[in-house]
């Protein structure tokens, strides 16, 4: 009743899912606002549409994939149609088969495929009720594929109280029912109700169903008959539960003993609940009443609540002994995990045999690939534990489990409670291993290096390995944040390690390369660039010919070719960690990885290429809880737009680029290239000169930027700042090694030197250019060489060279620089045409490039989608668009056209 606006919003979404069109919805409400019926009125009115359905139960919110399980129980069958990967990890994570270690997003990739599977039949909906009550781990798997589905015909209803964040998907809130739908609902409920007495009721319920339908069933005979006072006033949902509890109390002791046994097991199985109620003096026939009364409904062998404040009420009515007493009958006839959360349940006091048993559901938890059910497990396990060192290494492993899964402020908590517990210098490591993850996610680098360096220089001894994963973490955080000191700090430790790492799981780092890389960002903080970068080239090098283990540590090296300009190994490293990262399902790395692969594709002119890895970037970051990691991100794409000439997206994406000293130098250098190609040289000298200077000097995006300050001061009259900028950018250069280095040096000295020396130098900057990279840069030098060309009236030499610029100015979107070409080709004596052509690559979005590429090269569909955490016939959606875009009809038509975007 009331309800047409919430009804037609919930319509619309499986209209969709009839027309191929896949959604998600959040219905977000108190208890008792009619979620449960919205959600009803969906599943009655999905004709020709395949209904699944669970719900989140309280008491099963720490079982790992339970809501998971009941939602694909109807159609378990369909998993053997997977890939046998995919089925291998479903079954594992539902319990159907011995897991193997996995990690919780490859379940929601098969997930994703299942559905899109089911949905080829006929439309699925997916009804997910009291979703704030679902495990983690099913949460995390259910969310991360309705977020993914698009063209599928797969719809997802999530109901649920506040506790349930589900950002990225639309949300409704049925309001209170007006007062016109609550006398209906009352007179349809409770005909003859004294006026006065509905009048109370009306106040009392403030238009929550529940509360109307409740209220006056809890009243006694004198009080709905208006001949005794109702209750005082309370809370809508206080009022509801001590309504339940007044109908609870009128029943036979037996009856509220299973009731209560019912609410404590959670999951509605029958068998369960009257085999744990015998051993506590309960009958079968104590049901009758209840389900006469209307608060349960028994079906097979199935008993389900009326609404979860039902059970809710039925477990507060129990005393809590009885409580107690409830969860070891129900411990003494269940198993696995099911059986340890009752052991848990029923312990008042430290209990090393079930803190070992909640341990071990942990560990099969963390197999399972449902990491954030393990640290409930973890947590649990230590508050039972006798022993402090027991409870400090148990609170580590959750701490290290809630931070890798995004929980970072619990993460935080638990490695505070862990670190007061202990004194072992490798586990106090362990837990700044964590904390400084949460400082770095915070977007506080330089407190997160100072907690990694002094728990690294106790263990460089005793626990080399896990030491120089730690002084990493520190240095690139220290780097990050403009610390010096502490880079340099990280250094000295680093270079005192020499022995071999311990450790069998091949995630520790081994000495060499890493301590020489280490070492090496130590040389560059105090100013020796010629010491420092080779040191790095020969770190990155080895890092491409035998990559290490550890992805802490390939994100290292990644960041280090960033560092020495080496774009080429970049986008090689990262390429391959974005591919091994999918591969293990490891998305809480992918945003980082993915950052390093954007910058490396921004840089070699692949500008699609990085739009893309930047949307995925802030997708996963989004899914895995990264929250800051959009300023670093910011960064990046601040300077794809200052290239384009889009100074107001420019401007947005700086101003979200705080996050460290790193980034935000990076995004002042965006900002001063948008001045320059705006025709404010003196506002871009002044950002330039400021990042140049400030702590983040030394770093990749500030470097990269000297010759953009020559630039600038040339064109205001300022050539000693760019003289002075020169000469720090010409040692670098040289310690690079990067043949674009070398020709920038070029071009820079052609704008500072004289007309007769100018000649020379821009010829061998661009001669320094044939060698390859940065197309950008490659076509600015053009585009200099061809003004100073034109302007000594060489207008057939100028025009070569600023038709190259044109072309690759245009293929890049850079507007105003195309502009400016375009202009000085005309000044030379040729009419330029208005636009740029139009590439293959250019005619797709850069999802459907992506997808169109490895068509190309003959990945299948059900590849693809498994590579890009896309479901296949998402995945068919975007080829059958890009088809008809670029005058195909096969993919072999695919494989003869140039789709590169370099």
């Amino acid at each position: 009743m009331g309800r047409d606006e919430e009804e037609a919003a919930v319509a619309r979404l499986v209209d969709g899912a009839r027309a191929g069109v896949s959604g998600a919805l959040v219905v977000r409400g108190e208890a008792g606002i009619g979620k449960t019926a919205l959600l009803d009125a969906a599943a009655r009115g999905a004709d020709g549409v395949r209904v699944l359905r669970a719900t989140g139960v309280e008491a099963e919110s720490g079982l790992p994939f339970g809501a998971l399980h009941m939602l694909l129980r109807p159609v378990l069958p369909a998993v053997d149609g997977l890939p046998e990967a995919q089925a291998a990890v479903v079954r594992g994570a539902l319990g159907l088969s011995e897991a193997e270690p996995g990690e919780r997003f490859l379940v929601g990739l098969a997930v994703l495929t299942l559905l899109s599977d089911l949905a080829a039949r006929r439309p699925v909906l997916c009804l997910v009720d009291d979703a704030h009550w679902l495990d983690d781990a099913s949460a995390d798997v259910l969310l991360f594929a309705a977020r993914r589905l698009h063209a599928e015909g797969v719809a997802f209803v999530f109901a649920a109280r506040d506790g349930f964040d589900a950002p990225g998907i639309e949300e409704l809130a049925p309001a209170p029912l007006d007062r016109e739908a609550a006398v209906g609902l009352l007179a349809d409920r409770f005909p003859g109700l004294p006026r006065d007495v509905r009048d109370r009721v009306l106040a009392e319920a403030e238009g929550n169903p529940l509360a109307l339908v409740e209220l006056p069933g809890g009243l006694t005979g004198e009080q709905r008959a208006g001949r005794a006072a109702a209750p005082a006033a309370f809370p809508v949902r206080r009022r509801v539960l001590d309504s339940l509890g007044a109908r609870i109390d009128r029943l036979p002791e037996g009856t509220r003993l299973l009731l209560a046994v019912a609410a404590a097991e959670g999951t509605g199985e029958l068998g369960t609940v009257l085999q744990a109620g015998r051993a506590l003096g309960a009958a079968e026939t104590d049901l009758d009443p209840a389900e006469r009364a209307g608060l349960v409904h028994v079906s097979g062998v199935a008993l389900a609540f009326r609404h979860p404040l039902i059970r809710s009420a039925c477990y507060q009515a129990a005393a809590p002994s009885l409580r107690l007493a409830i969860h070891r009958a129900l411990a003494g006839v269940l198993d696995g995990d099911r059986r340890a959360l009752q052991l848990a349940a029923a312990a008042t006091g430290p209990d090393d045999g079930t803190a070992a048993e909640l341990e071990r559901a942990a560990e099969r938890a963390r197999r399972r690939g449902a990491l954030p059910s393990a640290v409930p497990f973890y947590e649990r396990s230590a508050e039972l534990s006798a022993d402090a060192a027991d409870r400090a290494r148990r609170l580590t492993r959750a701490a290290q489990s809630s931070i890798t899964v995004g929980r970072t402020e619990r993460a935080d908590a638990l490695a505070e409670q862990a670190a007061a517990l202990t004194r072992d210098p490798v586990l106090l490591a362990g837990t700044a291993m964590v904390r400084g993850t949460m400082e770095i996610e915070r977007g506080v680098p330089a407190r997160a290096a100072r907690v990694l360096l002094d728990r690294a220089a106790p263990i460089t001894g005793r626990d080399p390995a896990l030491a120089l994963t730690l002084l990493v973490m520190a240095a690139d955080a220290a780097w990050a944040a403009g610390e010096g000191e502490a880079v340099r700090e990280a250094a000295r430790l680093a270079e005192g390690i020499s022995a071999e790492p311990g450790g069998a799981d091949g995630f520790l780092p081994a000495p060499g390369p890493v301590a020489a890389s280490v070492a090496a960002l130590g040389l560059l903080a105090a100013g020796d660039v010629r010491g420092a970068l080779p040191r790095l080239r020969g770190a990155v090098e080895s890092a491409r010919s035998s990559p290490p283990d550890s992805l802490i540590v390939r994100l290292h090296l990644c960041a280090a070719a960033l560092l020495i300009g080496d774009d080429e190994a970049a986008a090689e490293l990262a390429g391959a960690d974005a591919a091994a990262a999918c591969g293990r399902g490891l998305l809480g790395a992918l945003p980082a990885v993915l950052q390093m692969q954007a910058q490396a594709q921004l840089m070699a002119g692949r500008h699609r290429d990085a739009a893309l890895s930047l949307a995925e970037a802030l997708a996963f970051a989004r899914d895995t809880g990264q929250t800051h990691r959009g300023a670093r991100l910011s960064a990046v794409a601040a300077r794809a737009a200052a290239i384009e000439g889009d100074g107001e997206r420019c401007r947005r994406l700086a101003g979200r680029s705080a996050g460290t000293a790193e980034s935000a130098a990076a995004a002042e250098c965006a900002l001063g290239l948008l001045d320059l190609a705006s025709g404010r040289p003196a506002e871009a000298l002044r950002r330039f000169a400021g990042a140049l200077s400030g702590p983040a000097r030394a770093t990749g995006p500030a470097v990269s930027s000297s010759a953009d300050l020559v630039e600038a001061a040339v064109l205001a009259g300022e050539p000693e700042c760019g003289r002075k900028a020169l000469a720090g950018f010409e040692v670098w250069a040289r310690a690079s090694d990067r043949p674009w280095a070398r020709a920038l040096v070029e071009r820079c000295h052609a704008l500072l030197s004289g007309p007769d020396e100018a000649g020379g130098r821009f010829a061998a900057a661009m001669a320094e250019h044939e060698a390859g990279g940065r197309p950008f840069e490659r076509a600015r030098t053009a585009l200099l060489y061809g003004e100073w060309l034109r302007r000594r009236k060489r207008r057939g030499e100028a025009r070569d060279l600023l038709r190259t610029a044109l072309e690759v100015f245009e293929r890049l979107g850079a507007a105003p620089w195309a502009g400016r070409a375009r202009a000085e080709l005309r000044a030379a004596g040729e009419a330029a045409p208005a636009g740029g052509g139009g590439a293959p690559a250019s005619l797709l979005t850069p999802q459907e490039l992506q997808i169109a590429r490895l068509a190309a090269d003959g990945v299948s569909n059900r590849e693809i989608a498994a590579r890009l955490f896309l479901s296949h016939r998402t995945v068919e959606y975007h080829l059958y668009k890009a088809y008809p875009k670029l005058g195909v009809r096969s993919r072999a038509d695919l494989a003869r056209l140039d789709l590169s975007d370099g």
